[in-house]
C-alpha cells in the first residue's frame, strides 16, 4: 500500500502549481481589465446621454451604437488603413530610436556636444508636430517620405531625452564600482550605465512613441499617397466628404491603436523593469 501511495501522489499533487498559476494570471488579467472596461462604459453612456439630449443634430454626433455597427460592416477597410499607418509607425519609430538613442548616448557622455546642442533637442521635442509637415512636403513632395520624416523628427528628441536623463541619473557609486571590476569606456556603458537607466529609457521611449503616433496622424492627414491609405487618411477624407459617422470610426480606431500598442508594449515592458527593480511586488503583481 505505501507504494502504491508514493506512486500516486506525485501525479495527484504535481498539476496543483500549474492550476495556481493560471488562477493568478486570470486573476491579474481581470484586475487589469475591469476598471478599463468601467471607464469605456461610462464614457459610452456620457456620449448616449448627450444624443438623447440633442444637444447638437444626430447626424452630427450619432449614436455610439450607431458608431459600433458601421465598424462592425466596415471592419476590413478599418484593418487595411490600420495595418497601412502601423507599418509607417513601426518604420518611422525604429529610425527614430536608432537616430535619438545615439544622439541621446553622445550627448549624455560628451560635455561638448551637450553644452552645444543640449537645448535645442528640448526645443526640437517642443514643435508642434504639424509645424514639421510643411517642411516636409518642400523637401519631399508627397510621398512616403513626408511622414517618416515629421515621424522621426516627433519622436527622436523624446527618446534622446529619455535615454540623457537616464544616465544623468545613474548613481556615481555604481560608475566607480564598474571601474574598480574594470567596466571603462564601451565596457562601462555596456554593462553598467545602460542597466541602471533602463526605466528612463523606457519612459522615453514609451513617451516617443506618443509623440511618432501624434505626428503620424498630423502626416497622414496632411499628406496623401495614393494606393496606400491610412487609418488618418482614412478620417481626413470622411470629414472632406461630410461623412460624421466614418469621422467617429477613424477616430476611434486611433485611440484603439493607441492604447493597445501602449499596453502591450510599453507597459509589458514598464512592469518587467520595475518587477526587476523591486519595485513592485512580484508575486503580486
Amino acid at each position: 500500500m505505501a507504494v502504491a501511495t508514493a506512486d500516486v501522489e506525485p501525479a495527484a499533487v504535481g498539476p496543483a502549481p500549474i492550476v495556481v498559476r493560471r488562477a493568478r494570471f486570470w486573476k491579474r488579467a481581470w484586475a487589469a481589465t475591469w476598471p478599463k472596461l468601467l471607464a469605456i462604459a461610462i464614457v459610452v453612456a456620457a456620449w448616449q446621454i448627450c444624443v438623447w439630449l440633442e444637444l447638437r443634430p444626430e447626424y452630427v454626433v450619432p449614436s455610439p451604437f450607431t458608431v459600433f455597427d458601421a465598424m462592425f460592416h466596415h471592419w476590413h477597410q478599418l484593418l487595411d488603413a490600420s495595418m497601412v499607418t502601423l507599418k509607417r509607425g513601426a518604420l518611422g519609430f525604429l529610425v527614430a530610436m536608432l537616430i535619438g538613442g545615439a544622439v541621446g548616448i553622445a550627448v549624455a557622455r560628451v560635455k561638448l556636444l551637450r553644452a552645444a546642442i543640449g537645448s535645442m533637442i528640448t526645443g526640437l521635442q517642443t514643435m508642434p508636430s504639424v509645424a514639421w509637415v510643411p517642411l516636409a512636403i518642400i523637401l519631399f513632395h508627397q510621398g512616403q517620405g513626408v511622414i517618416m520624416f515629421v515621424v522621426v523628427l516627433g519622436a527622436a528628441p523624446s527618446i534622446a531625452n529619455g535615454i540623457i536623463d537616464g544616465i544623468d541619473h545613474v548613481p556615481p557609486i555604481l560608475l566607480r564600482a564598474g571601474r574598480v571590476l574594470g567596466a571603462r569606456g564601451f565596457t562601462s556603458l555596456r554593462l553598467v550605465v545602460i542597466p541602471a537607466a533602463l526605466p528612463s529609457v523606457v519612459s522615453g521611449l514609451k513617451q516617443g512613441w506618443a509623440f511618432a503616433w501624434r505626428s503620424l496622424m498630423a502626416a497622414e492627414l496632411i499628406s496623401l499617397i495614393p494606393g496606400h491609405v491610412g487609418i488618418g487618411q482614412l478620417l481626413s477624407s470622411s470629414g472632406e466628404q461630410l461623412d460624421f459617422v466614418g469621422v467617429y470610426e477613424a477616430m476611434i480606431t486611433i485611440f484603439i491603436i493607441g492604447v493597445v500598442v501602449d499596453a502591450a508594449f510599453f507597459g509589458t515592458a514598464d512592469r518587467a523593469i520595475r518587477r526587476r527593480y523591486g519595485l513592485i511586488d512580484a508575486s503580486g503583481s
